[in-house]
């Protein structure tokens, strides 16, 4: 049941208080174990895996007894030794543990095809290190690129199309019209922790799972399938992650199913730990995109009609891609109204990695598509981008549905760019750039101030569910265990925040445990930016309930009416008499009363048609602004971000400090998407040239700017979301578009903002200095 919220308004509050992060103390002294830091059983084994050096061939045979001879190998197996299914696919089963036997397809350079076993990770290592030699198989030619997939229609799931109006018609009849050709890169997740999963065997057949994973009860149905067991059989834990970013939200379940097999084999603890170098060729990342897009617009730069084709590198297998490039259509518009668009989108096979959840999933390459049009718009109209990007906004009345049907309630992006554009001096700032530009030859500085809306909910709507489950001992201290999980986000403090609220109990009263499929079951991925929403009020409905207990119970002992019972400060006050928390908890249990309960909580009102692409997907909208400033060299293509300004939507927030956190966090992460993580596989071979931190960037602390200035926007949710807040995970991630556009506006500078800069993403030194000329030769 989903009740509203009847705090009592004198409750000292501990919801809105910006605490330390639950774990602080431990992550930085180093003494908060991860799963690879838990101690080791004895007798405990190492698996490795075997990668296909192919990026695209039939296998014909593997020389596993070589394998097995390698020096400490204990086991070594491929997957015809699987009990059960060989699958880990989320949604289609196209995804193979490992590869299969003589006749299946290798599909990518590091595909596992064989598992070892060993009686050390280094020796492990060693073993499956002979993949090259034992390996044998026929190799075809591969598809790397999307498009090429594309134009031979190879796709993972079937071509999505979203449309309103007649954008056709609109497109003719408009005074302009802009037609665009680009792309935005894919980006690694690169947590902190890599994928881990350390399988040991119980009593009676059952395995347990120590796992690295956002997703805990996935891992829980994969694995039992695996193991060909049913799932009551399979615990999978998780007390924190180090990093997840969506890269653990599925793909953790290759790396826990071939441990749960080897455990079985074996009879013995198997740890399977992927090196850094591995995690990058097995494991899939955020989906590269390319784009047709042709835009018709008044002398305002309104936009009359529009359409596009996105194209994703989907990779090898279909994953979570069909959800991502939903998403993506769903956040074209952004914060725009469009009131003729035509929308297809199509998830390209390759002979790559396959692609899957990142912070965002989708939304960010969606979003990104408009914001380039209606920037090219602005330069070629000889506007400031920021005045095309109002006129376009959404409204109301006709202006507030989107082009799936949804309605835009609680549009606050008008006021919200108002106050950012004034607190950051856009307007004197835009001067000041151009002035100086005028007067330098050579370092350009580019400026650009970009909105977001973005959808907050899972776009398939039975996952919009969580359970929890509360304790209350008769010390008065408070232990909690929901489905979420723990990625360092911060998630169990503010779920500890809200239990505490509930009861009125100091923040120290309340501890969270591990995730465990074995307390809460059938559980969503930690995703989609819900961890808060949906754990926190299915918390806060189990603490309620017991809250509604002890008051009944306080006000038949002492009196006065249940409604009447305060609980503030540790302390309750009943009928004119306090007293401490845990002392009523020992005279309610001495009264049998029941000091502990679960809690459930379904988000409302939603609703979605997979055919008609239509519906309400989202619970609410987030929303935000950023204003960046950049300089570029154009002899070097080398920039730098001067000073960023964020104002963001984060409702009534749970926790400020956390939530600043998130929000500078996106911003760098996404900064890093737009202008310096590039991905690159050989075209000949097809393996991943950038495997490694030496080939791989991503931004460091030295990279964020000297005035990095982000405010909370602070206007409570209008819907009952857990007490008012907003969801914050993900869109911060759309926020350094301002960076990238800052950067196209610098460009743009070198050529007297003549010519529209041909510049896709990511904007490496080496794409802005091509840009840069071909400005310059075109002007």
């Amino acid at each position: 049941m989903n009740r509203p919220e009847t705090l009592p308004a004198d409750t000292a509050a501990e919801v809105g208080r910006s605490r330390p992060h639950e774990s602080a103390a431990a992550h930085v002294a180093g003494r908060a174990p991860y799963t690879d830091d838990l101690p080791e059983l004895a007798g405990t084994l190492h698996a490795a895996l075997g990668l296909s050096p192919l990026a695209h061939g039939v296998l014909r045979a593997v020389d596993l007894a070589r394998v097995r001879a390698m020096p400490g190998v204990v086991d070594a197996f491929c997957a015809d030794a699987i009990p059960g299914e060989n699958q880990c696919g989320s949604l289609v089963k196209d995804d193979p543990i490992l590869a299969g036997g003589p006749g299946a397809t290798l599909r990518h350079v590091g595909q596992p095809v064989y598992a070892v076993v060993a009686r050390t990770r280094e020796a492990a290592r060693r073993a499956a290190a002979l993949a090259r030699e034992v390996i044998s198989a026929e190799t075809l030619p591969p598809v790397l690129d999307a498009l090429q997939a594309h134009a031979a229609g190879q796709y993972v799931v079937p071509p999505l199309k979203l449309a309103r109006g007649d954008a056709a018609a609109a497109l003719a009849a408009a005074p302009h019209r802009v037609e665009l050709d680009f792309g935005v890169g894919g980006q690694e997740h690169f947590y902190l922790e890599g994928q881990i999963a350390y399988a040991l065997p119980q009593e009676q057949g059952g395995m347990k799972v120590l796992c690295s994973t956002q997703h805990p009860s996935e891992m829980q149905h994969l694995v039992a399938h695996a193991l060909h067991c049913a799932s009551h059989a399979v615990q999978v834990e998780c007390r924190r992650m180090g990093g997840g970013f969506g890269g653990k939200e599925s793909q953790s379940a290759l790396i826990a199913c071939v441990a749960a097999v080897a455990a079985r084999r074996t009879g013995r603890p198997v740890k399977l730990r992927l090196d850094r170098d591995d995690d990058f060729l097995i494991t899939g990342r955020r989906h590269g995109f390319r784009y047709r897009l042709a835009l018709g617009h008044d002398e305002e730069g309104r936009v009359l009609g529009a359409e596009v084709v996105m194209v994703a590198n989907a990779g090898h297998s279909a994953d979570l891609s069909g959800p991502v490039m939903t998403r993506a259509l769903c956040h074209f518009d952004n914060a725009y109204w469009l009131p003729n668009v035509a929308m297809q989108g199509y998830a390209a096979r390759t002979n790559t990695q396959s692609n899957t959840a990142f912070r965002g999933f989708g939304g960010p390459q969606g979003a990104f598509a408009i914001e380039y049009a209606l920037d090219s718009v602005a330069r070629r109209l000889g506007r400031d981008a920021l005045e095309v990007r109002r006129a376009n906004f959404y409204g109301v009345g006709e202006r507030d549905t989107t082009p799936y049907g949804q309605h835009v309630d609680d549009n606050i992006i008008a006021p919200l760019v108002d106050e950012l554009a004034a607190g950051c001096g856009y307007a004197a700032r835009r001067e000041a750039v151009a002035a100086f530009n005028a007067a330098s030859p050579v370092l350009k500085k580019g400026l650009a101030l970009t909105p977001l809306k973005f959808g907050i909910s899972f776009n398939v709507v039975h996952l919009n569910q969580a359970g929890a489950l509360v304790h209350v001992y008769l010390d008065g201290s408070v232990l909690v265990n929901h489905g979420g999980t723990e990625m360092g986000q911060g998630l169990n403090t503010k779920v500890a925040q809200v239990v505490a609220h509930e009861l009125g109990l100091p923040f120290e009263a309340v501890r969270v445990s591990a995730t465990d499929t074995q307390k809460i079951a059938n559980t969503s991925a930690t995703a989609a930016s819900t961890g808060s929403d949906l754990n926190g009020k299915a918390a806060q409905d189990a603490a309620r309930r017991i809250r509604e207990r002890l008051a009944a119970f306080a006000a038949k002992r002492w009196g006065g009416e249940p409604q009447e019972v305060l609980f503030a400060n540790g302390r309750v006050v009943v009928a004119g008499q306090a007293m401490d928390f845990a002392e009523l908890c020992n005279a309610a249990y001495l009264e049998r009363v029941q000091l502990w309960s679960e809690g459930f909580y379904a988000t409302p009102g939603l609703s979605w048609d997979r055919q008609t692409m239509s519906g309400n997907p989202f619970y609410y909208f987030a929303w935000g602004a950023a204003c960046s400033e950049v300089l570029i060299d154009t002899l070097t293509g080398e920039w730098r971000l001067v000073r960023a300004d964020v104002l963001h939507d984060v409702g009534a927030s749970l926790n400020p400090a956390l939530d600043i956190g998130q929000i500078e966090g996106g911003f760098i992460q996404g900064m890093g998407w737009m202008t310096m993580e590039e991905l690159v596989w050989n075209p000949r071979t097809g393996a991943l040239a950038t495997h490694a931190p030496s080939t791989y960037k991503i931004p460091t602390a030295n990279d964020v700017p000297a005035e990095f200035k982000v405010r909370l926007y602070g206007r409570p949710n209008a819907r009952d979301s857990i007490h008012r807040s907003k969801a914050v995970g993900e869109p911060p991630l759309l926020l350094p578009f301002s960076v990238f556009f800052a950067i196209r506006d610098a460009v743009s500078a070198a050529g007297g903002h003549r010519v529209d800069p041909p510049l896709s993403a990511p904007a490496t030194g080496e794409a802005i200095l091509a840009a840069v000329q071909a400005v310059r030769a075109a002007a």
